[in-house]
């Protein structure tokens, strides 16, 4: 991997009508990756709509890649079931992190960029990059594939993006 270009902190926040892969209900996590790394979230038990409210930290290097993340169903006796996966281009993220540096935000909440649903994310609706404060997040519902329902909800910060003092 290339040169490190800050620090991404990513809040796992909810589920939406995940699919049931269990008798009744499910017991899901998530396990999120970018490059070579890996994070995982803890099992929230018989839940289709969980709140985990977990943060969970990544190096961003160059070249920015893609965050990838997938939605298990915990299983106690066997291999835990798939229950989708997403993925988000993190390059509109650090292009308005670039944006933001170029126009000196610093205080107060601008907005740097909306994001549309396209073959390049997973978004489930239109998401807002801005900078709060002299931070930049985005918060994005990401639709799961190759599963008949599901949305995860993630809260994005950008740390020490290129060029910061």
């Amino acid at each position: 991997m290339g040169e490190d270009i800050g620090v991404l902190k990513v809040v796992v926040a909810q589920g939406k009508d995940l699919v049931i892969r269990d008798f009744r209900s499910s017991d899901p996590y998530v396990v999120m990756k970018l490059g070579d790394q890996t994070a995982k979230t803890k099992v929230i038990n018989s839940c289709l709509n969980p709140v985990w409210n977990e943060e969970l930290t990544l190096s961003l290097k160059e070249p920015v890649g893609v965050l990838s993340l997938e939605v298990f169903d915990k299983d106690r006796f066997k291999a835990d079931d798939k229950m989708g996966h997403a993925h988000l281009s993190l390059q509109p993220v650090l292009s308005a992190a670039r944006l933001g540096q170029i126009l000196r935000v610093s205080s107060g909440e601008t907005t740097l960029r909306k994001v549309v649903p396209d073959t390049e994310n997973c978004l489930a609706r239109e998401s807002t990059i801005s900078c709060v404060n002299g931070e930049v997040v985005q918060n994005v519902w990401l639709r799961l594939c190759s599963v008949e329902s599901g949305e995860i909800e993630l809260k994005i910060k950008l740390i020490n993006p290129p060029g910061d003092a």
